[in-house]
């Protein structure tokens, strides 16, 4: 039998809640430290299999959270696309060369790069046991441009939206790309043992209206609409964060089998303005799980409680800070662990 969460994103509105926390695998668990302590930086960890299979785990093992998310990086795809990659302490990811200096068709594609993901994910099926769902993911075709084109993240994607605006049919190319390799990328975990998979928007919410419908909407539909021609059972989560009332329209258009909500939406808003029945995934505020407190088991209530008509994943409404205390991870599973829908 499908484990709860599986069964959530396929339209269960069951008595419990599933919950899984995205980052959930990481820098908040001495577990995580000693390993990366051990094994070096974060692109060796995620490229020895091995390494990168204990670290989706671990969490598993210490909270039994319903699911699993492998651990890897979005910019795995532009890696592959024939960007260099590199991790700077204290810095974060830089590519290059950078797409607003460098024609796309003068990267040389390294789908190579993809193979040690796929036999991660191959590593966590065999070791997840029954009744938890693993899922596979990729960042959205507009989160990952930003970093291709700029070479880094930036606060509020100028480099990028510039691009976008001054040159849309040599943009329209990069997203075009980006979509090819996501749908190649997203089978091959499928097919190594994924069973839902997970988009991440981090920056959707830098656009304006129109250029959300052209960058956000379309590309994440075209995955969708692909992914589904091989594998219509798979539930799919879209998570633009920052989308804010754009949600409904993101929700309907793109065909996302479920949709995640960042901690800046009302969750009693969402569970009125969005499609009858869609899964809804989120929104704790990861800063409140981190601060801790009585808080933290009244404003999970009222998530619950929010979403208590509709299949609902609890989790956060981004992802789980490295300095967030364990102890606060248990008092909001706790929560959701005891809370029944009415």
């Amino acid at each position: 039998m499908s484990g709860l969460l599986l069964r959530t994103l396929r339209g269960e509105n069951a008595s419990e809640r599933p919950i899984w926390l995205m980052r959930q695998a990481g820098r908040y668990l001495p577990e995580y430290r000693a390993l990366r302590a051990e094994k070096g930086g974060f692109l060796a960890l995620v490229y020895d299999s091995d390494a990168a299979a204990e670290i989706t785990l671990q969490p598993i093992r210490r909270f039994g959270f319903d699911g699993a998310i492998l651990f890897s990086d979005i910019l795995i795809v532009p890696y592959a696309m024939g960007q260099d990659l590199e991790f700077l302490v204290g810095e974060g990811p830089r590519l290059s060369p950078r797409l607003v200096d460098t024609a796309l068709d003068g990267l040389r594609a390294a789908p190579e790069r993809l193979e040690p993901i796929y036999a991660t994910v191959a590593k966590v099926k065999a070791g997840l046991g029954a009744g938890r769902t693993l899922l596979g993911f990729a960042g959205s075709p507009w989160t990952v441009a930003t970093y291709m084109v700029a070479g880094e993240g930036s606060r509020d994607q100028h480099v990028t939206r510039a691009m976008a605006y001054r040159d849309p049919k040599g943009f329209q190319a990069i997203i075009d790309a980006i979509v090819e390799v996501t749908v190649d990328y997203l089978a091959g975990q499928v097919r190594a043992g994924a069973e839902a998979v997970q988009l991440f928007d981090s920056w959707a919410g830098s656009l304006a209206p129109a250029e959300f419908e052209r960058w956000v909407i379309a590309p994440n539909a075209a995955i969708v609409t692909r992914l589904k021609a091989h594998f219509p059972s798979l539930p799919v989560i879209g998570f633009p964060k920052g989308a804010g009332e754009k949600l409904p329209a993101y929700a309907r258009e793109t065909g996302v089998d479920a949709l995640g909500l960042d901690e800046t939406i009302d969750p009693f808003w969402a569970a009125k303005a969005l499609p009858e029945g869609l899964p809804v995934q989120g929104n704790f505020d990861p800063l409140l799980i981190e601060a801790g407190g009585p808080e933290i088991d009244r404003q999970a209530t009222r998530i619950l409680d929010a979403f208590a008509d509709r299949p609902h994943v609890f989790n956060l409404g981004h992802g789980i800070g490295q300095h967030t205390p364990i102890a606060h991870v248990e008092q909001l599973l706790a929560v959701v662990r005891g809370w029944r829908r009415p």
